[in-house]
Formats: structure tokens, C-alpha cells, sequence
């Protein structure tokens, strides 16, 4: 009897199957290398004088979380509305999206942040610390005074500001036009200042006599006065030129000026393209006379550009060397001016990347106007607001100088940044503010050593918030390189512009010339950010993790090390290295 075949859809079917779980098997055992989450330096924070912590800002922006966006900001600057018109941005420059198509525009961000956030009425939660007792007074209400007493107040002092003007803010109040920086938007910054406990007292000047008080009665003083005492021009007939910061500051008063026809400015910094730019509203044809080159001139490279479009003309490599009243004037009401003008030529040497110049032989040329302001720099008002270089017991700073007296003293702003900025200020007034507070808590000794470990990248800017020991305290110097975004993740995109006014318009008022973002056209600009050197929860380390060893709890993310294998996978895809792969621990 044969055996009965079976067909081939009878046959049986056997599945191997374990009675036991694979998560027996640790391949984590196999592992010679472990990733792990390391939070790096963007580029744009190192660059930025303040410190702020820019990728997680934008990152909050393009989640929506507006408030704590703006919170983020003031963890480590006080003026984020001044700071979104008039800082000359350096992050921009500094953008690592520079090399995939253009810079994020952080300065309409910023603005953006804090005017959305502000129009809601709700105040920010600022953490400030309980009053330790001690007081430090402040003379100068400028941008590096009001940043020093913001920052002392949140680490717990009292502290008064001292302003000889009616009115506080120094340059931001009286010498930037209102089309960069309406006085609105001044007020509001600066009265958040005083409602955390910051007491200006206007009309104040800091005297001998109030000296000897402040050394009785404070712990400490600041120094910020500021330059507002113009340099003059030292040639024949400069007595019949304007001062240009003067005449700013009559602008800003609101006094009437009559003034028509042409005019020049001397100068090529930014208070001379504000002169020009304030001359063009008023009716006036503007000349700026410029001894170096245009790439030379220290002015924000954006201002010069708008003032060109708004019909301001430019005289390089020319110099005055003489002023003279028209002889050909028929009243003083018409009356015009002649100035000889040197021509300037470029010689071989280079300062700090400007040209340097010499006269081009004997060559002149003559300017005839009916007006000419001066704006080749300012100085301190008087000789000891500048710290002095005979003191042995004293500590330079990258941006303020302090001194061991009866009480600390503390110099900065103007008088010790090398470059005048708004946010330089800001920045000296944040690390004074920290140097301070670890020479009273630990002395003076241990004040550069803390100043270092709370630096932002390679410095010199710091963070306040790494300074308490916060969110930014465990972050790497390491400064994130393009060449380490994985730049297959982000398709170009052209940057958001916000709506500006023609140069037309603009010249037929005081009034801003670029409007804020919207907040679709902010989230939409703040998605553009690569984010570096941060974790924005993306998830591709999950995603492509083959050991399934990246782990979630409470929006946290972790490596399970029982079954990571040390591949780097989730290293190699994170967009914006955020992680890191180090040799294993024996």
C-alpha cells in the first residue's frame, strides 16, 4: 500500500516562537561609543553682546509660545523693543542660514516678540531674588545705567538711578530720531524697569557733594554716563557749524528749528546719517563730508543705505580745513557758508579694516551751503566720569572697569565699550551688574573666574541665566559650524521682510519706517531658524534610532543604554547638533 501524498497546500507550517521577551537581549553590551544630549553655542549668541539666547527665542516663536519667547528675551535683555529697531544686529551677520540662503531676521523677531507680548497687558514673570540689603546707586540713565540697575535689581539690590536730564533713556531719549525709535516704545521699556524697583531720579546730577553721600550711604556705584559732550572741529570759522547731537536733542525736545536749503555733516558715524536723515524731513538737501571711503564709515551699513535712498549725498575721502560766510550772502537770513574741503587720498596701512588716509597733496575743493553741522564724535562731560589708569587696584573687563575704593566703583557704557552700541551698553551693564554681586557674595579675588563661567560661547558675552545656575548653565562653548547642521532637512526659503514705508513717504514724517511683523509672518520666519546647537523635539533621533533605545517621558528625551549600540545614527540625523557621541567608560 503506497503512502497517500499530501498536496502542497496541506503541508504543515511551523513559526518558531519564543516563549520570552527580546528585551532580554541588551545590545547595549555590544556598545563601544554612547550618544547623548549636548546643548551647544548657536553662532548668533556668542555674537550678540547681550547674550541672548537666540535659537531657543526663535524656536518658542515658531511654536507659538509668544510670552515665554519674550520672558526669554528679558532673562538677558532689558530692551527688546529699542533693541528690534535700533542694534545693528550682529547675530544677522552671524547666522549660520547666511550659507543655505539668507541670515533669520532676528531684529524684527525680537521686535515682533516684544511688541505682540506687551499689547497684552500681562506682565512678564521675571524671577528676581529677595532683597539682600545691600544698595548701589547709578549715575547715568542711559542704556548701560538702566541695564546695570534691571539686572542688580533681579539679583536683589536696591538701586537708584541718578539723571541729570528731565528725562530718563540718554541717547535713546535724545539722541536717536523718532523714525528708529518712537518715545512710546522708550517709556514702556524703561517702566518696566522701575516697576521691578529701580528708582530714577531725574535732575539729579551726580556732584561732588552727591558722591560723598553715595559712598556713606550705597554699597557701590556705577558709572554710566555716557559720551554726550560732542568734539569739536578744530579748523578756522568752526564756530559758525551746528553741533549735531544738540541738534538732535532740540528735535526730540520738539523745539522749532527754521532751517532751508542745503547742509552739510561732518562726520561718517551714526549720529551723523541721524543728522542728515533728521535734515531731509525737515526739507533740507543734505551733503555728509566723510574723510575715509563709504565701506570705511562706522555708521550702520542699513542706515547708510536708507539715507542714500532718501536723497542723502555723500562726499568721501574729503576733510574740512576752513569755514568762511560767503561774502556773496545778502542777509543773515539767507545767509551761506563756503567750506574748503581737503581731498583725502588711501594710503597702504589699514586701521581695524578702515582705510587709512592722508591728503591728497594739494588738492582742495570748496562746499558752499547754508548750513554745516558737526558729528565727528562725543566725549564724557567731565574727567572723572573716565576711570582712571593710575589705580593699581583694579580689574579690566571686556566691557567695564572696576575698581576697589571705599565701595566698588564700576565704569561703563561709553566709557569703556569699544564700540558705542546700544547693546554694548546693555552688555557692560549685565556684567558689571554679575561682577558686583560675586564681589560682595564671594570677593574680589573669584570675580574673573565667575565672570568665565558664564560666558556665552567663547565670550565675551555673557548670560545671566547660566550665572544663576538655569537652563543655560550646562550648555558647550562649542559654537555650532554650518558644516555640522545636517542641511537636508531644511529646503530655502526666502527671509520674511516686514512692510516698510518708500523712502518717499518716509521723508514726510518722524514716523517709523518699518511696521512689525505679523505673527503668521513671524512664526513663518522663526520656522526658517536651523535652531543650532538646541533640541526643538523634532524626533529624528527616535525615528531612525534602529535599537528603538531613544526613550520619551514628560516630553524628555533619554538613551536607553540597556539596547543603544553606539551606531551614532541619531547623532549623524540630528538637524542641528544638538547631540553628541563620546567614547565609551570602561
Amino acid at each position: 500500500m503506497t503512502k497517500k501524498q499530501t498536496s502542497k497546500d496541506e503541508l504543515p507550517l511551523f513559526i518558531p516562537r519564543s516563549s520570552t521577551s527580546t528585551l532580554i537581549n541588551k545590545t547595549g553590551s555590544w556598545r563601544y561609543f554612547r550618544p547623548l544630549y549636548e546643548e551647544k553655542t548657536a553662532p548668533c549668541s556668542a555674537a550678540c553682546p547681550a547674550g541672548e539666547d537666540i535659537p531657543r527665542i526663535e524656536m518658542l516663536v515658531s511654536q507659538g509660545l509668544i510670552k515665554k519667547a519674550w520672558e526669554t528675551v528679558l532673562d538677558e535683555n532689558p530692551f527688546p523693543s529699542i533693541c528690534g529697531r535700533v542694534c545693528f544686529h550682529p547675530c544677522e551677520k552671524a547666522c549660520n542660514r547666511n550659507e543655505l540662503d539668507e541670515s533669520i531676521a532676528i531684529h524684527s523677531m525680537e521686535r515682533f516678540v516684544s511688541e505682540s507680548a506687551t499689547s497684552s497687558s500681562e506682565p512678564a514673570d521675571l524671577k528676581k531674588i529677595s532683597d539682600n540689603g545691600k544698595k548701589v546707586a547709578v549715575a547715568g540713565a542711559g542704556p548701560a545705567g538702566l541695564a546695570t540697575a534691571y539686572f542688580l535689581s533681579r539679583l536683589g539690590y536696591q538701586c537708584d538711578v541718578f539723571e541729570a536730564q528731565p528725562e530718563p533713556g540718554g541717547i535713546l531719549r535724545w539722541g536717536i530720531p523718532a523714525y528708529r525709535l518712537p518715545e512710546d516704545t522708550l517709556k514702556k521699556e524703561i517702566k518696566r524697569i522701575e516697576n521691578i524697583g529701580v528708582h530714577i531720579h531725574c535732575k539729579t546730577m551726580v556732584t561732588e557733594a552727591l558722591l560723598q553721600k553715595i559712598n556713606q550711604k550705597y554699597n557701590a556705584l556705577f558709572i554710566g554716563c555716557g559720551y554726550s559732550r560732542p568734539i569739536k572741529l578744530k579748523i578756522p570759522g568752526a564756530e559758525s557749524a551746528h553741533d549735531g547731537l544738540r541738534f538732535l536733542h532740540q528735535i526730540r525736545t520738539g523745539e522749532k528749528v527754521a532751517l532751508q536749503g542745503t547742509a552739510a555733516v561732518v562726520g561718517g558715524g551714526n549720529t551723523a546719517i541721524d543728522v542728515a536723515r533728521t535734515l531731509a524731513r525737515l526739507g533740507l538737501k543734505p551733503i555728509v563730508a566723510y574723510r575715509r571711503r563709504r565701506q570705511d564709515m562706522p555708521a550702520f551699513k542699513p542706515e547708510i543705505e536708507t539715507a542714500l535712498k532718501e536723497g542723502v549725498k555723500l562726499m568721501e575721502l574729503v576733510s574740512p580745513i576752513r569755514i568762511e560766510e560767503d561774502p556773496s550772502s545778502r542777509s543773515k537770513s539767507d545767509s551761506s557758508f563756503i567750506m574748503t574741503l581737503q581731498k583725502m587720498k588711501v594710503s597702504a596701512k589699514e586701521i581695524r579694516g578702515r582705510a587709512r588716509v592722508i591728503p591728497d597733496g594739494d588738492k582742495t575743493k570748496t562746499l558752499q551751503v547754508q548750513h554745516i553741522f558737526i558729528a565727528i564724535g562725543a566725549e564724557a562731560q567731565a574727567l572723572w566720569h573716565v576711570p582712571s589708569a593710575k589705580n593699581n587696584n583694579q580689574l579690566t573687563l571686556s566691557h567695564s572697569k572696576i575698581i576697589e575704593q571705599k565701595i566698588p566703583v564700576v565704569f561703563g557704557g561709553d566709557l569703556t565699550n569699544e564700540t558705542k552700541s546700544v547693546t554694548d551698553a546693555i552688555a557692560s551693564g549685565k556684567q558689571a551688574a554679575i561682577a558686583l554681586d560675586v564681589y560682595f557674595k564671594k570677593g574680589w579675588d573669584a570675580i574673573e573666574e565667575s565672570l568665565l563661567s558664564c560666558r556665552v560661547g567663547t565670550g565675551p558675552a555673557l548670560s545671566m541665566t547660566a550665572y544663576l545656575g538655569e537652563e543655560r548653565n550646562g550648555r558647550k562653548p562649542h559654537i555650532v559650524l554650518f558644516d555640522e547642521i545636517n542641511a537636508d532637512y531644511f529646503q530655502s526659503a526666502a527671509r520674511v521682510i516686514p512692510p516698510t514705508l518708500s523712502p518717499a513717504q518716509s521723508l514726510r514724517s518722524f514716523s517709523e519706517i518699518e511696521a512689525t511683523m505679523s505673527k503668521r509672518a513671524a512664526i513663518k520666519e522663526a520656522e526658517r531658524c536651523f535652531n543650532c546647537g538646541i533640541c526643538n523635539s523634532c524626533d529624528y533621533c527616535r525615528i531612525f534610532c534602529p535599537d528603538v533605545a531613544v526613550m520619551v517621558e514628560k516630553a524628555e528625551r533619554y538613551i536607553n543604554l540597556d539596547y543603544c549600540k553606539g551606531c551614532g545614527i541619531c547623532v549623524i540625523e540630528c538637524p542641528r547638533n544638538a547631540m553628541a557621541l563620546e567614547e565609551e567608560k570602561k
